[in-house]
C-alpha cells in the first residue's frame, strides 16, 4: 500500500482522492498530534473552500481553534505560525500540480514540516478511522474558527524587511511578475512595490481552475512575452502556493534554482554570512553548480530529492541556503521552509549588491545541457529492481563517462518517473533521455 504522505504532504484530486473525510480526519490529527491552535490556509483553487471547511472542523472537533488566513502562500503560514505562536500549521495546496488536485501539509509550532516518523503516527491515526465517539469533546469543549484579517500584510511586512533592514531597495528595477493565478496574488506584487520596484503583473486574477494553466513557474512563455514587451530587466514566476520561483533575465534566459543558489551561495561568502562555508542541494542540481560552488571555494552537500532532505541537511549542519532547481529555496535566517517571494529578493538584493544586472550576475554558473522527460506510468514504484530499465541506464552512463550523468526516479508527488540526464551537449542529452524514457513507458 502507497504511503498516505509523499514528499510534499498528502495529495490528490480533489474530492475524490483527496477527500473531505480525509481532511477531516487530517484536522483532527493536527490537534491530536501539534496542538490546540492550528493555523490553516490555503491557495486559489476551486476545491480550497470545501478542504479547508473540513479541515476547520477536524480540528474544531477535536476542541482545537482553527484560525484561518484564508488564501495565503505557504511559506506565510510556516512563518505565522511562529508569529501568532500556533501549535502547528495546516495548508491546503497542491502547490505546482494542475487545478483539479490539491493538497494537505503540515507544519509543526516552528513553522518546519513535519519529519517522515511523525508523519507515519498521523498515517497509522488517519487509517484508525481518526477520533470518534467518547474521544470527542462536546459542549462548550468544542473548538471555533477565527479569521486572520492581516496574515498577508504580516507576510509582506516580513519579506520587505530581509531586504529594506540590509539597506537595499529596487528603486529603477522594471519586473514582469507572473503569479500563476495562484496564492502569491496577494503578496508578492505589494512587496516588490514596497521595495520601490516598477511591477507589471500578469496571471493575477484567479477563477479557482486557472491556478497553474499554461502560467507561473512552470510555463515561462507568457512571462518571457511579458518580459519583452515592456523591456523588463527581469521576470519573476510563482507557482500556485508560492513555495518556489523561478526567474528569466532581460533576454528571456530562464534562471532556475540552481543559478540562483550560486548566485546567493557567492554573495553571502562574500559578506561573510556563509555557516559552514556550505550549501545544500539535491542530486537533480545541475553539473553547474557544482563546478561554480568548486570554483567559489564553497562545499556543496547533495541530497536525495525533495526539499524537506535539503532542510535536514541544513538544521544537522547549520547551514543557512539550500535549495532545488525547481525553485524551492531555503533561506533559514528569513523562513523555515521554501519561500517564492523571500527568494527572489534575496536573489536581486545579490544582484544589486554585486552592481550588476540580472543577465550580468547569472554568469557566475554555466549549466550544462540538461534534459528531464517525466514519463506517466501505471505504478510508479515498479521502476525498483527494473532490469530493462537498469541496461538502459547503464548504456547511457557507459557512453557518457566524466562528461555528464544519468538520474532516474520516481516522483514524489505524481504518477509520474523522471529521467533527466547531462551531458556535455543538447543533442547528446536528449538522446540519452528519450531513449531510458522510452523504456521505462514500455516497462513501467
Amino acid at each position: 500500500m502507497a504511503r498516505l504522505f509523499g514528499t510534499d504532504g498528502v495529495r490528490g484530486v480533489a474530492n475524490t482522492q483527496l477527500t473531505c473525510d480525509l481532511a477531516f480526519k487530517l484536522g483532527q490529527a493536527a490537534v491530536a498530534f501539534q496542538g490546540r491552535t492550528i493555523l490553516v490556509g490555503k491557495d486559489t483553487r476551486l476545491s480550497g473552500d470545501m478542504l479547508e471547511s473540513a479541515v476547520a472542523a477536524g480540528i474544531m472537533s477535536m476542541g482545537g481553534t482553527a484560525l484561518l488566513a484564508g488564501i495565503i502562500p505557504t511559506p506565510a503560514i510556516a512563518l505565522l505560525v511562529r508569529e501568532l505562536a500556533c501549535d502547528g500549521g495546516i495548508v491546503i495546496s497542491a502547490s505546482h500540480n494542475p487545478p483539479e488536485y490539491n493538497g494537505i501539509k503540515l507544519f509543526d509550532a516552528q513553522g518546519f514540516k513535519l519529519p517522515d516518523a511523525v508523519e507515519d503516527e498521523i498515517e497509522a491515526f488517519v487509517a484508525a478511522g481518526g477520533a470518534s465517539g467518547d474521544d470527542l469533546p462536546a459542549g462548550d469543549a468544542v473548538g471555533v474558527a477565527l479569521p486572520v484579517e492581516d496574515a498577508s500584510e504580516l507576510y509582506i511586512a516580513h519579506a520587505v524587511a530581509t531586504v529594506a533592514d540590509e539597506g537595499i531597495d529596487f528603486t529603477g528595477l522594471k519586473v514582469a511578475l507572473d503569479v500563476g493565478h495562484g496564492a502569491s496574488c496577494l503578496t508578492s506584487p505589494e512587496a516588490l512595490r514596497r521595495l520601490g520596484a516598477d511591477v507589471t503583473v500578469i496571471n493575477e486574477e484567479f477563477d479557482g481552475t486557472d491556478i497553474n494553466v499554461q502560467c507561473g513557474s512552470t510555463h515561462l512563455e507568457p512571462l518571457r512575452q511579458q518580459v519583452a514587451e515592456i523591456g523588463a530587466d527581469v521576470g519573476i514566476a510563482h507557482d500556485g502556493d508560492a513555495d518556489r520561483v523561478m526567474l528569466v533575465d532581460a533576454a528571456g534566459n530562464e534562471i532556475d534554482g540552481d543559478v540562483v543558489e550560486a548566485v546567493c551561495a557567492i554573495d553571502l561568502k562574500e559578506r561573510g554570512l556563509l555557516t559552514g562555508n556550505t550549501a545544500v542541494s539535491t542530486v537533480m542540481c545541475n553539473l553547474g553548480l557544482t563546478h561554480a560552488m568548486r570554483d567559489a571555494g564553497i562545499d556543496l552537500i547533495q541530497t536525495k530529492v525533495g526539499d524537506r532532505y535539503v532542510l535536514e541537511a541544513m538544521r544537522e549542519g547549520g547551514f543557512i541556503v539550500g535549495g532545488e532547481q525547481s525553485g524551492h529555496m531555503i533561506f533559514l535566517e528569513h523562513n523555515s521552509t521554501g519561500d517564492g517571494l523571500v527568494t527572489a529578493l534575496q536573489f536581486l538584493a545579490a544582484c544589486k549588491r554585486a552592481g550588476k544586472s540580472v543577465q550580468e550576475a547569472t554568469l557566475v554558473m554555466t549549466r550544462f545541457p540538461q534534459t528531464l522527460i517525466n514519463v506517466k506510468v501505471a505504478d510508479k514504484h515498479a521502476l525498483e529492481g527494473n532490469a530493462a530499465v537498469a541496461e538502459a541506464v547503464a548504456t547511457a552512463e557507459a557512453e557518457l563517462g566524466e562528461n555528464g550523468r544519468v538520474l532516474i526516479r520516481p516522483s514524489g508527488t505524481e504518477p509520474v518517473v523522471r529521467v533527466m540526464v547531462e551531458a556535455a551537449s543538447a543533442d547528446e542529452a536528449n538522446r540519452h533521455a528519450t531513449a531510458i524514457a522510452k523504456v521505462v513507458e514500455r516497462e513501467v
